[in-house]
């Protein structure tokens, strides 16, 4: 009798592993699930100026770095010989920042009439590299490339 107790416990103990068995779901189907609920149009951290980070609220960090980046734009325009000429007042950039911290300016709205889009993007191109270092938008923890539009007020009267 104990001989068919033992025998009825091994075999339970042996076949019961294929009851629990758990089906373990597809890694393409978790990929595809996980890409799907990450929201790509925003980041996790803004792009940022060492000076911009010691605040800690993201908004307050936002607000430095457009801040900062504005007045960089503003020094490189109202230094030019050509915009000084050219008496516009107001430009629209398309900003680029690659996720190496590279800087890319397009040209989207100036009056044409006084100064080409063309130049402007010369311009912006020739005096990237006066720019302070930026450290690049963050999308759960990885650097990403993110663009944005900067709208820039040139005031003539300050030189």
């Amino acid at each position: 009798m104990k001989n068919y107790w033992a025998f009825v416990f091994c075999s339970f103990l042996l076949t019961s592993c294929n009851f629990v068995q758990k089906e373990l779901p597809d890694s393409q189907e978790l990929l595809r699930r996980e890409l799907h609920t990450i929201d790509w149009g925003r980041v996790d951290t803004y792009p940022t100026y060492d000076s911009c980070e010691k605040f800690t609220n993201a908004e307050e960090n936002k607000q430095c770095f457009f801040d900062r980046l504005n007045f960089e734009v503003v020094n490189v325009l109202q230094t030019d010989s050509l915009v000084k000429l050219s008496t516009i007042d107001s430009v629209q950039f398309l900003v680029s920042l690659s996720s190496k911290s590279e800087l890319n300016f397009k040209t989207e709205q100036v009056n044409e009439k006084l100064l080409p889009k063309f130049m402007l993007d010369s311009i912006m191109e020739q005096q990237t590299k006066k720019f302070s270092k930026i450290q690049p938008a963050t999308k759960r923890g990885i650097p990403v490339t993110t663009q944005f539009v900067l709208n820039v007020k040139i005031d003539p009267s300050s030189d």
